[in-house]
């Protein structure tokens, strides 16, 4: 390969036929003149194209197809010219200098030379020590550069951070983030999932039907069954977020409510019934008691909460107290109503920064699968701002990545991303992602599935193209398909 031009921070390179390299491929630029070397990143390959040739190209198809007779070419001028033909341009964006101590710098200022710089193919091991890449919790989730090297990461670089999988629909979202949620749990930390499709229990088991690693380690929670709380351990700032923003309930009907509230507290009689009897009785004006009486419903048929007050219902910390080793908590929501759904990931969340704040429980990892459906900014702001430095790490699995919103994109710190081919997903995506809009674009198209370009501080703010590995669980999840090539149903 040879250098070609540099614009800006791009380098535009020739390379022939048999210099096989792919979108995502590292490249190391050694200046032989100057002692220096330069890594760079390809984002795209395309033909290398002229007026002239294009003309000669034409000639020849006509002469051609016009003409019956071998041509004599003692020459073989004929070969040369289908190797100028097929020779290629690669574009390729400048990430890091290699200073005399072998460690990456970012001095990138200098122009590599022309005549006396050789161009090698740089392999993720060597990109790694380069880049001093390691860690103690290693997550291995596939392969990855032009030799299909193992791949991973590591749970530090998700520790304390946020991380956001999105792609199209079927592109391999959910089978990373079961890998991610496997790997934490086996390292000992405490992950919450908003499963919406009921898939992640599927953990609890291998491919074979034999039980997994982390089998007494995973928890299934279905509302109305083993997911019910108490309304003493939901607590009042619990409660009031949940009416605000799920159950979109007016200030002054949410005054009244805490009023009813503290008298049913102060008598001990704190149970759904006892509220709604003191809902029906009170003397109170009559928009905020139908306020009140329509939103007393919707909380009665959800079945998030204890019908008796003596009964015991979930508890986070006794949870975690009992599975000290780590644990995977799944709260199943596929069969909950959208309304349902808002109230049980506000009561959540909620409780958690509760427990948290009081100094209760550990750090909590949050999986919010389909995030698009029931993310809301009055609380999800304040989770990726504030809550981070109380022990919440959220990581947000969506195939809509304009549900979310720009200020959680701006404090993001990893992107998986895999294939988009929409222009406006893109554009959203480019305008707030780690890197920049030119790498995006061209190599996000291009993805085959269960490839992602990983972004962010897990490869050191150095764009990799992943495959992900097959799972070892039950993943679940697939989409259902009446018409299947072995169906013989009539």
């Amino acid at each position: 390969m040879k250098i070609l031009s540099k614009t800006g921070n791009e380098l535009v390179m020739l390379a022939m036929k048999t210099e096989a390299a792919s979108k995502g491929d590292y490249l190391i630029i050694e200046d032989e003149k100057a002692k220096r070397k330069m890594v760079v990143q390809i984002y795209d390959e395309e033909y290398l194209s002229s007026q002239s040739l294009i003309e000669d190209m034409v000639k020849d198809e006509v002469v051609n197809a016009s003409s019956t007779e071998n041509l004599h070419d003692p020459l073989n001028i004929s070969n040369l010219s289908k190797m100028i033909r097929d020779a290629r341009v690669f574009r390729a964006k400048i990430r890091a200098a290699i200073d005399p101590s072998n460690k990456l710098s970012n001095d990138v200022s200098w122009l590599p030379s022309r005549v006396y710089s050789s161009v090698g193919r740089l392999k993720i091991s060597e990109l790694d020590l380069l880049i001093q890449r390691r860690g103690l919790f290693p997550i291995p989730i596939g392969k990855a550069g032009v030799d299909n090297e193992d791949f991973e990461i590591y749970a530090e670089d998700l520790d304390g951070k946020l991380n956001i999988i999105t792609g199209k629909k079927e592109s391999g979202k959910s089978h990373l983030s079961k890998l991610l949620v496997k790997r934490l749990v086996q390292y000992g930390a405490f992950v919450i999932v908003f499963d919406l499709n009921n898939e992640y229990g599927g953990l609890a088991w291998n491919n074979d039907g034999s039980p997994s690693s982390i089998q007494e380690q995973v928890m299934v929670l279905e509302p109305g069954n083993s997911l019910k709380f108490s309304l003493d351990y939901c607590g009042k700032a619990a409660m009031s977020n949940m009416l605000k923003n799920a159950l979109d309930m007016p200030a002054a009907s949410l005054r009244e409510f805490f009023r009813i509230w503290d008298w049913l507290e102060n008598k001990q009689m704190l149970e759904i019934r006892a509220l709604g009897n003191a809902i029906t009785t009170s003397n109170i004006n009559e928009l905020v008691r139908d306020a009140l009486i329509s939103r007393y419903h919707v909380i009665q048929s959800s079945r998030l909460f204890l019908d008796n007050g003596n009964a015991e219902g979930l508890s986070f910390e006794k949870v975690i107290s009992e599975k000290y080793k780590g644990t995977a908590i799944m709260i199943s929501m596929g069969k909950a109503t959208p309304v349902v759904r808002r109230m049980i990931v506000e009561l959540v969340l909620s409780k958690i920064v509760d427990l948290l704040e009081k100094v209760m429980i550990p750090p909590i990892f949050i999986f919010a699968e389909e995030a698009h459906l029931y993310i809301r900014d009055t609380y999800w702001e304040d989770i990726v701002t504030r809550m981070r430095h109380f022990g919440i790490y959220t990581t947000f699995i969506t195939n809509q990545p304009d549900a979310i919103g720009d200020g959680i994109y701006r404090q993001v710190d990893n992107i998986f991303l895999f294939n988009f081919t929409s222009d406006a997903d893109l554009d959203k995506i480019s305008r707030v992602s780690l890197a920049d809009t030119d790498t995006i674009r061209s190599i996000v198209k291009t993805l085959p599935q269960r490839h992602c370009l990983s972004i962010g501080k897990v490869v050191c703010d150095l764009p990799i193209i992943v495959k992900i590995a097959a799972a070892e669980v039950l993943t679940l999840g697939e989409t259902k398909k009446f018409f299947t090539r072995n169906n013989n149903n009539r």
